[in-house]
């Protein structure tokens, strides 16, 4: 019996716990920064007068920036030291948070951004890559995953209310300065209750597959943002162009080189790339269905930007409920259990959603949200602790890099995807009643022809296409639920491949 205790692998001491509150915290604001502009927007706006051009540049690089830099930012962790990135990152993710709360000019908040986003890359495959480390237990491990999900997922939610918040008190820039002293709590605390970990051969880094890998993943990030605000064209089809060469040059080299910066044959693995797969098909549904929720709470229901940010808690909630029920599932049940029951509760979210929104009702619209959510805390804690269970420790961070990547890729997917698909039933509800004006192209286009209108045109003209804009949401909605379910069925395909592959190893090693 004694050489079986000494098997088990060591538990997570009181410490590891409150390390991982410590990790929470970036992993918190890393996805909290990228909603916040959403609530910020009109103020920022109205202070710095940026073009229309330039306000998108400001909403667009910090997610541009970050997807191409996590695969090389989770490599380099891995060389030099996960927690030293990681105050390294904590460390810059401050000074950036600060200049961005005073810049005095569009062009200085756009460049505040990008530097956000180079420290935002250094902090979120470095947390997850240390809770690889820090938790040995299968069991704990999990839980801890499914903390950082909830950190991770809800930050998109909490974005919105505390930025809400604060701008009922203070200036814009109030939304960058919170960042501070919780950076500075991360670089007192650090040191002290987080271990390090590297990948002991202390391979050099992989600087010219850095380099391929950054400009595959910024190349086809833009090629699908540009098509789905332009159509196609020669910009977006040059774009994906360059995305497939740079990323087969990556592909290459990183099959070549001594010391790659990522091993391709995990994708080899069914689970690791079911687990990728999977996360990229939550995304798209909770990113997507996102970006149109608070123009729809807004614009159709009403709401003030604070107020439609308190409406969306109840989606947290969800998150919260759905990553702890994958955590503690982990590990007494296949991964496909939790991972698969996740998609097709997001999907059935999202069914929820499109059926519900044409008959109007705020709450039925939140509830859908919510089994979304859930959905999503689910298969986004199974799939990160897959992914963390096929890496070799000391590949956790590129691992971890190769997560994150595939959820940027996943939003950007998400927006330009379940976002043409609403324009684009928007434009055909709208183009009779709107017969070519601002209207046809936007519900925010349709408020500003109805202000020029007398009544009763105004309020009709309102009301058509807040129904229009509805019927986007239930469109791309449905195609979103569509989507999901795909991938439930392709994920629970590659888990039981995953299992038979198992089993037949261990037939031939008895």
């Amino acid at each position: 019996m004694s050489f079986l205790r000494h098997d088990r692998p060591p538990r997570a001491t009181a410490r590891t716990w409150t390390g991982l509150a410590v990790l929470l915290l970036p992993a918190l604001l890393i996805s909290m920064d990228i909603s916040v502009l959403f609530v910020a927007a009109p103020a920022i706006t109205q202070a710095l007068q940026p073009t229309a051009g330039q306000w998108l540049w400001a909403m667009d690089i910090y997610g541009f920036v970050m997807a191409g830099l996590l695969i090389a930012m989770g490599g380099l962790g891995d060389r030099i030291g996960r927690r030293r990135l990681l105050l390294l990152g904590a460390a810059l993710f401050g000074a950036a948070s600060l200049a961005l709360a005073y810049a005095p000019t569009p062009e200085l908040l756009i460049a505040g951004r990008a530097l956000l986003a180079v420290a935002g890359a250094t902090l979120a495959p470095s947390t997850l890559a240390l809770i690889r480390n820090m938790f040995a237990d299968e069991r704990q491990r999990g839980a801890a995953v499914g903390a950082w999900t909830i950190a991770f997922t809800g930050g998109s939610v909490a974005g919105p209310v505390i930025g809400g918040l604060l701008l009922e008190h203070f200036w814009w820039g109030a939304v960058f300065i919170i960042n501070i002293p919780v950076m500075v709590l991360l670089l007192a605390a650090g040191p002290l209750l987080l271990p390090e970990s590297r990948d002991p051969a202390g391979a050099p880094f992989d600087l010219l597959g850095a380099a391929a890998s950054l400009v595959a993943v910024l190349a086809a990030v833009f090629a699908v943002k540009h098509t789905a605000e332009h159509g196609a064209d020669a910009v977006g089809a040059a774009s994906a162009g360059c995305a497939i060469v740079a990323g087969a040059l990556f592909a290459r080299r990183q099959r070549r080189v001594a010391h790659p910066l990522i091993d391709l044959s995990l994708f080899r693995t069914p689970a690791f790339s079911a687990a990728i797969g999977a996360n990229i098909a939550v995304t798209i549904g909770t990113v997507g269905l996102g970006a149109l929720a608070f123009t729809y709470l807004q614009s159709v229901h009403g709401l003030s930007p604070l107020e439609s940010a308190l409406h969306a808690l109840p989606t947290f909630a969800g998150t919260a409920a759905g990553a702890t029920a994958a955590g503690a599932l982990t590990a007494r049940l296949p991964a496909a259990a939790p991972l698969v029951g996740g998609l097709i509760a997001a999907a059935a979210g999202l069914a929820t959603v499109a059926a519900a929104a044409p008959h109007g009702g705020v709450w039925s619209f939140i509830g859908g949200y919510t089994v979304l959510a859930f959905g999503i805390g689910a298969a986004a804690t199974a799939a990160n602790a897959t992914v963390l269970a096929t890496a070799p420790p000391e590949r956790a961070g590129a691992a971890s890099g190769i997560a994150e990547t595939s959820t940027e890729l996943g939003g950007a997917l998400g927006i330009a995807l379940l976002g043409t698909a609403a324009s684009a039933a928007y434009r055909i509800a709208m183009a009779g009643p709107a017969q070519g004006g601002p209207a046809a192209e936007s519900i925010a286009g349709a408020a500003a022809q109805a202000a020029d209108l007398p009544e009763p045109a105004a309020s009709a003209l309102l009301d058509t296409a807040a129904a229009a804009y509805t019927g986007g949401v239930a469109t791309a909605s449905a195609a979103g639920a569509a989507l999901i379910a795909a991938a439930a069925v392709l994920t629970a395909a590659a888990l039981r491949t995953a299992r038979r592959r198992e089993r037949a190893a261990r037939a031939l090693s008895r």
